[in-house]
């Protein structure tokens, strides 16, 4: 039955004037309206299966028509009488229905005054139906399926006689020579045989037969359980799966084209489009091509295995993987995509349409960003299913190879979509970002700029100002109100902003920081410090513009792991991109020196060699970033002079003790350090020094050396205090002075004592510079020389002084024509060696810098490892030619460990106060107290325990008892919150503790304590209490409804999909689960291996896992200003009010018994 028509006007028109002609039925009938029921006399035609009707019999054009293909005609009983009485009948009237077969469509009710007339319109109708002709055609069709039926029958059984036949043959051939044998001479013996010989005989062959057929059924019993059969059964179940996957993911793919993409073209299409087409190409790129190629590849694999036992696929992915390129383009443009079906779903129409295509049952609930979402996966998933095939497919089998070459295209695939993905995820990143500045940003439309962080800073008036500020002032919520700036960290600029109504931003008049202008200072004097209490807070950053006057900007991180985190970052920026720009302007500056481009366009720096292989990803350096390496690789990576880069240290710093040891690092470290030329590698020293003559040892330079070696460690201050004058006084420090903490606080952050710190290598404030006069017999190395006076501190052998060098003479002509053993060319041999110490210096101390401000727990535990830092630091500073920005650095490196973090653990006393009930305690206290408790549990946890998935072993309590132990506090609160609803015997009691506890939880949400949440929705949904239903129907329906809201933010569907975004969307501070964080772990440990089949360090798979343990500790680094009440938290950590789980159970069948069965 034809299901839709094409409607054409003109030829509707021809057809019923044929109709109003030559119908088979004409006449006047009534017609009962659909609006308000009353029936209207029309003028009907009938051709062949299509009903016109129009006005009256001398109207041209019809009023409608009705296709009668399908439908029923039949006589309808007359209405009630009373029914009818508002019209007047003069004569009865005769009614008949009219039945359509398309679903939705009304029946049609008609009426005659004639019953012959009648039975005629109902008469010609049931032909023109051709209901007669379908039911015979119906009938005919399962005549044909059973006569089909029998054919295939009668072909089996004809095949099976035939094979009889031929078995019947053979053994009549095999009796006839048997019975030929039998008539030879030896026939008289037979016969006169005894008959216990034949009884023998006849045992021996059954006896045989049995053997034999023992021996066939052991031997199909071992093959069955032999490991290749078991192989081949898995395998076999691989295609089968992989088919069944396949076949809903073509379902998926036909319900994104037949119920969002074609609707939606068809509704941009209309009069007032809710969407334009551009709009909908951009959302569905690609995916109707998809479909299609999927819908070949599926009846490809369906037909295959129709030949089953024997499956051949190989071939199959031949023909798919050239049109696998498609997806390539999908990929890359699907964060666009969502982007754009965010910014349409702005429109109410169009969002009331989309939702409409929602709720079609076939979404089975899903949105369509979940349609979207599915080809992303298809690839990896192809990867997955190649990679179990491979595995049950045996070496010698026809298809290994085949198999073996798409897997590895499949795999270079996705390596490129992966590539593409986080190429044009900055981008995207940076746009967001300048979407959100009202003013815009045209720095951020600039590719070459890498966001590196963002956050929350407070912005402290200037010194004029701050001379009058109070601790209490600092700390009110009317400065941090008026001071809170979001603050955006790029590798090229840094930028303040104010926040604008509508989540918009403000950008400042001077909130646009170039870094390369930049100058950071870490310690501020105490003098100007505004308020003792938040000294250590604070960070300034000087701005030098070479057009302009210089000024300062001074922020305040909200605790101390902020700001190490935010000086870090700033610092490594600020070395980025003055090592590279300054020594890419010292090279310039020699005719002889030539560095394309320093980094980027040298192919030689990243090319794939035997022990490393590079991907196309770009890293912060805007290099490729490392896929595979060797640890002497990534060691040498780690401490090569050219390559500055936070993704690579992060990641390293994070991940080394997989693949090395914490002591072969600063073994390196001090390699470098004390032997550059024998510990770097000669490419780096080659490439280091790129001529256009030979290697490094023979090139000149010319004769501003000096100045360019200063110049390539740190460019000079614009101004030079001198001692008496400068701000920053020399500070001495004691590596052994017992470390002041506040032991009865809980506060997430101590405060310690003030002092003044050294600057930061980049501070534009430099100790007094003593200028010995020129001497022509200066050392080789002779930059610097110590001044007449200096003082010693128990930690610093020297005090923070350096000599500047001698002037040099620019104006003599650089002969270039001199052998290697003219002075000047061993004076520029010596000027290379003072770079190359130089550099090696400034790398160990950013390395070192990085390692103790941002990954300070790995000296914690490793006492040995912290002494080696500090002898190396301390060594570095015996240094007679450390320049003095590196002495500052290293002063402020060994500043770091005064001011080392220690958790505060939670201590009750046996003189603490006495512990209330919780009938006494409100829920904001309550939800306070445990988000504090849960904070304070979950940033204990150090990030090495992260590594190895040590928490799914045997001795996981030995491995990571810091993850246990969130582990049991997770428990132990949940137990309470359920243990306390059951001590209440009456309903009404227990179900207001339940609205009491949901409404902690609500409070806990506000507080981004989602593992608070988790703790008590998960209490609530324990068997204990969800089987009271008593007690479940006294709680009100709000309630109700908030904890199926909470249970929705934190459920565990789609990989916990709801409450990902909502911590992409909040602002620390925040506990999150750490069980999504640990699945996520072990779903990367578990689907990538650490090292290759060549034994080399997957170091894609460390950067997975680093960019994991970054976002936990962003939490673990944000605390809570909440004051710890001792009365609650003994409360809560009262495990005397605790009851297990078997106890719990045997209480509620208790309080409310099981109702027995009907």
């Amino acid at each position: 039955m034809q299901k839709s028509v094409r409607y054409n006007e003109g030829h509707a028109l021809y057809l019923s004037l044929v109709a109003r002609k030559e119908g088979t039925k004409r006449g006047f009938l009534s017609k009962k309206t659909a609006e308000n029921s009353r029936w209207t006399e029309k003028f009907f035609a009938l051709y062949q299966n299509v009903l016109f009707y129009f006005e009256n019999d001398q109207s041209a054009r019809p009023s409608g028509i009705y296709l009668l293909e399908g439908c029923t005609c039949e006589r309808a009983p007359a209405p009630k009488a009373s029914a009818i009485t508002k019209e007047p009948m003069e004569k009865q009237q005769h009614y008949f229905l009219v039945i359509f077969g398309h679903d939705g469509q009304k029946p049609l009710e008609l009426r005659t005054e004639e019953e012959s007339d009648c039975n005629e319109w109902v008469e010609c109708i049931q032909q023109a139906s051709y209901s007669d002709i379908i039911i015979e055609r119906e009938i005919l069709m399962q005549k044909y399926i059973h006569l089909v039926q029998i054919m295939e029958t009668e072909k089996v059984a004809a095949n099976q006689l035939r094979t009889q036949l031929e078995d019947q043959d053979t053994e009549i051939e095999r009796l006839k020579a048997e019975v030929c044998m039998s008539l030879q001479p030896n026939q008289n013996n037979q016969e006169e045989e005894d008959p216990d010989i034949k009884k023998i005989k006849k045992v021996q062959s059954f006896m045989r037969g049995w053997l034999c057929r023992r021996k066939w059924k052991i031997i199909v019993q071992d093959y069955i359980c032999s490991p290749h059969a078991e192989s081949m059964r898995k395998r076999n179940q691989i295609v089968f799966n992989m088919v069944e996957a396949e076949t809903e993911y073509v379902h998926q793919l036909s319900i994104l084209v037949n119920c969002f993409l074609r609707p939606l073209r068809m509704a941009a299409s209309s009069k007032k489009p809710p969407i334009s087409h551009d709009d909908v190409s951009s959302i569905f790129l690609n995916s109707e091509t998809i479909m299609f190629l999927h819908e070949i590849f599926h009846q490809g694999l369906k037909a295959r295995i129709t030949n089953w036992p024997t499956l051949v696929l190989a071939d199959l992915f031949d023909i798919l993987l050239p049109m696998l390129n498609i997806y390539q383009e999908f990929v890359r443009n699907h964060q666009y995509s969502l982007q754009v079906l965010a910014n349409c779903k702005q429109n109410r129409d169009f969002d009331k349409l989309l939702k409409q295509y929602e709720s079609n049952a076939a979404c089975e609930g899903r949105m369509l960003e979940t349609f979207l979402t599915y080809p992303m996966f298809q690839i990896p998933r192809y990867i997955i299913t190649l990679h179990e095939l491979l595995a049950h497919t045996p070496h010698e089998h026809v298809e290994r190879k085949s198999l073996e070459f798409a897997k590895s295209k499949l795999e270079e695939l996705s390596k490129m979509m992966h590539d593409e993905v986080s190429d044009t995820e900055n981008i995207r990143k940076n746009l967001a970002i300048e979407r959100m500045i009202v003013e815009g940003c045209d720095i951020l439309l600039d590719t070459s700029q890498t966001f590196v962080r963002q956050g929350s800073l407070i912005q402290l008036p200037s010194s004029s100002e701050r001379g009058v500020l109070s601790k209490v002032r600092l700390g009110s919520l009317s400065l941090r109100k008026e001071g809170e700036r979001q603050c955006f960290l790029f590798t090229k600029h840094f930028l303040i902003c104010t926040r604008a109504s509508g989540g918009k931003l403000h950008l400042l008049k001077v909130g646009t920081l170039s870094l390369i202008e930049c100058t950071l200072i870490e310690e501020l004097d105490s003098n100007n410090a505004a308020g003792q209490g938040f000294s250590h807070l604070e960070f300034k950053i000087m701005v030098e513009p070479p057009d302009g006057q210089a000024f300062s900007v001074v922020l305040l991180a909200p605790s101390r792991q902020e700001k190490a985190a935010w000086t870090s970052d700033i610092s490594q920026c600020i070395d980025n991109i003055r090592c590279n720009g300054l020594m890419t302007s010292v090279f310039e500056e020699n005719s002889k020196v030539s560095v394309p481009h320093m980094i980027k366009s040298d192919a030689r720096l990243h090319k794939d060699d035997v022990d490393i292989c590079f991907s196309k990803t770009l890293n912060s350096c805007k290099v490729p970033q490392i896929r595979y390496a060797s640890v002497e690789r990534l060691l040498e990576r780690l401490t090569d002079l050219r390559f500055l880069s936070i993704d690579f240290l992060n990641t390293f710093l994070h991940t080394y003790r997989i693949f090395t040891t914490a002591a072969v690092v600063i073994d390196k470290l001090v390699d470098i350090y004390k032997k550059p030329f024998t510990s770097i590698p000669v490419r780096s020293l080659e490439l280091f020094f790129a001529t256009n003559q030979g290697t490094w040892g023979s090139d000149p330079l010319s004769n501003k050396s000096p100045r360019l070696c200063r110049k390539f460690s740190s460019p000079p201050p614009l101004s030079i205090p001198s001692r008496t004058s400068s701000p920053v006084h020399c500070r001495k420090l004691s590596l052994s002075s017992p470390i002041m903490m506040k032991t009865g606080a809980l506060d997430l952050s101590t405060t310690p004592p003030s002092s003044s710190a050294a600057n930061s290598p980049t501070s534009s404030h430099s100790p007094s510079i003593s200028s010995p006069p020129p001497s022509s017999t200066r050392p080789p190395s002779g930059f610097s020389s110590p001044p007449p006076t200096a003082t010693h501190s128990p930690s610093l052998p020297q005090a923070c002084w350096v000599s500047s060098p001698p002037p040099v003479s620019t104006t003599a002509p650089l002969d270039l024509s001199r052998g290697p053993s003219s002075p000047d060319n061993s004076e520029k041999a010596c000027d290379k060696e003072f770079i190359i110490r130089r550099a090696a210096t400034n790398r160990v101390l950013n390395v070192l810098r990085h390692w103790v401000s941002k990954h300070s727990q790995d000296f914690d535990m490793n006492s040995e490892l912290k002494l080696g830092v500090i002898s190396l630091l301390e060594e570095v500073l015996r240094d007679p030619d450390l320049l003095p920005q590196e002495r500052k650095a290293t002063t402020n490196i060994l500043s770091k460990w005064t001011f080392h973090m220690h958790s505060v653990c939670l201590c009750l006393q046996a003189e603490s106060p006495r512990a209330e009930c919780f009938e006494f305690l409100s829920a904001m206290e309550l939800a306070e107290q445990i988000t504090l408790l849960d904070h304070i549990v979950f940033r204990s946890i150090p990030y090495e325990e992260f590594l190895g998935q040590g928490w799914m072993k045997v001795d996981k309590t030995e491995r990571t008892p810091y993850i246990m132990k969130t582990s049991q506090h997770f428990n132990n609160m949940s137990n309470l919150v359920a243990s306390h609803i059951m001590t209440y015997a009456d309903v009404g009691s227990r179900a207001g503790a339940i609205e009491k506890w949901l409404a902690v939880a609500d409070i806990c949400r506000c507080l981004n304590n989602y593992n608070g949440v988790l703790e008590i929705t998960s209490a609530l949904n324990r068997s204990a209490i969800y089987r009271l239903k008593k007690t479940w129907a006294k709680v009100c329906k709000q309630t109700k409804a908030l904890m199926d809201r909470l249970q929705k933010t934190v459920s565990s569907e789609g990989r916990f999909k709801n409450l990902r975004e909502t911590l992409k969307n909040c602002n620390p501070p925040c506990v999150p689960y750490l069980g999504m964080y640990l699945t996520d772990l072990a779903f990367i440990e578990e689907g990538t291996p650490n090292f290759t089949e060549e034994g080399l360090v997957n170091f894609s798979k460390m950067r997975m896992i680093s960019h994991i343990i970054r976002e936990i500790r962003q939490f673990q680094q944000a605390p809570y200003r909440i004051e710890h009440q001792p009365k609650v938290t003994q409360v809560l950590l009262d495990k005397t009010l605790v009851m297990d789980e078997e106890t719990l159970y045997e209480l509620s069948l208790k309080i409310e018994p099981r109702v027995p069965p009907a």
